[in-house]
């Protein structure tokens, strides 16, 4: 049976895309005849990460780490992230010639520039650097792929995403019978979500904001007129988000947005800004509104067909996005794109069905 390694500083308990996609493809990949293994925080001493004490970051992981990549001989090894256990797992491949893959979650220039007054082309240089020695570096959306490559990545290539449309699903049962529109905010509450272009737009309606971070205590103070719900999960987040009338994405640094396509799967349309992420997994004026102007956004939104949200939703599936990210993984020893194992009832992957509008 064949192994695959992946190798990832971000990892339960957490709630983020990153996790969510990284566990999915691990999932569907298992399914397909695959041998995977997680190497994450989890048997190491940790630190909390600065500014995002959800994240653990892992203390001397390196010699551990080679340890049990060594016992484990995997076929295929791919870093998704680019903390201290994406660092050793890199020198570590390095140091053998051995090839390796890797992925870029997280617009991490522009997510320091909002923190420390750092040049994201500063960012840019230590990123870039991380990444082009791999074989690839596989992007969510084909806004980013372009902006990597302008900004000298090596080898952008596309990795979707998909979406459980079996839990998140439309239920009329759930939406609130006070009427007027319910509009929802779900993710980390923190300054890089831009959410006080959410929490302060000024909208006849409901605004909730669904999640947790280092930011929500000033936003409770500053904007007591909405509604603060925490971190939700499962069924309980499914519910809350099919009963919106609109989901707003303020963000303009995801290089995804996950969340917006479990919104659409509830049959709830997005307002978002026209930027990387939203550009490529809303269909303006279908499945949502992309508009400088928010407000203007969640208008729009308001009047666009909610099956059309659903039926988009059900097009992207983490079974496809992992055949895609099957399709780049090389083999340790030769840098050879792995034969994929033969399809066992899971849908071909294809470049329009990669969980993208």
């Amino acid at each position: 049976m064949m192994r695959i390694a992946i190798v990832t500083d971000a990892w339960l308990p957490q709630t983020n895309g990153v996790v969510t996609t990284l566990s999915r493809t691990a999932e569907c990949l298992r399914d397909l005849g695959y041998d995977v293994k997680m190497f994450t925080p989890e048997p190491f001493r940790t630190i909390p990460c600065p500014y995002y004490a959800e994240i653990r970051l892992s203390l001397f992981p390196g010699r551990r780490l080679r340890r049990d990549l060594e016992a484990y001989a995997p076929d295929a090894i791919h870093i998704a992230t680019e903390g201290p256990l994406g660092l050793a797992a890199r020198r570590y491949c390095k140091r053998r010639k051995l090839a390796f893959t890797t992925s870029y979650h997280t617009q991490f220039p522009a997510y320091v520039r909002k923190r420390v007054p750092i040049p994201e082309r500063w960012t840019y240089k230590l990123i870039r650097w991380f990444h082009n020695a791999a074989h690839c570096t596989l992007a969510p959306t084909p806004a980013i792929v372009e902006e990597l490559r302008k900004n000298g990545f090596r080898n952008p290539v596309l990795w979707g995403r998909g979406v459980d449309t079996a839990l998140f699903r439309p239920s009329e049962a759930a939406r609130d019978p006070r009427g007027g529109p319910v509009y929802i905010y779900v993710g980390r509450v923190a300054v890089e979500k831009n959410l006080e272009a959410f929490t302060g737009m000024a909208v006849e309606g409901r605004k909730i904001v669904v999640g947790d971070g280092p930011d929500l205590a000033r936003l409770r103070a500053d904007y007591p007129d909405c509604t603060y719900t925490g971190y939700k999960y499962g069924e309980e987040l499914a519910a809350i988000l099919a009963a919106a009338d609109v989901f707003v994405f303020p963000s303009r640094t995801d290089t995804f947005g996950l969340v917006m396509l479990e919104a659409m799967a509830c049959g709830v349309p997005v307002a978002a800004y026209p930027v990387p992420g939203p550009i490529d997994v809303v269909r303006n004026g279908v499945t949502g509104a992309l508009h400088t102007s928010l407000a203007r956004a969640c208008e729009l939104a308001l009047q666009l067909d909610r099956q059309a949200c659903r039926s988009h939703a059900l097009a992207h599936n983490w079974q496809r996005c992992t055949r895609q990210f099957e399709a780049r993984l090389v083999t340790t020893t030769s840098g050879a794109l792995i034969a994929p194992i033969a399809r066992t009832g899971l849908d071909d992957a294809n470049p329009r069905a990669t969980g993208l509008a």
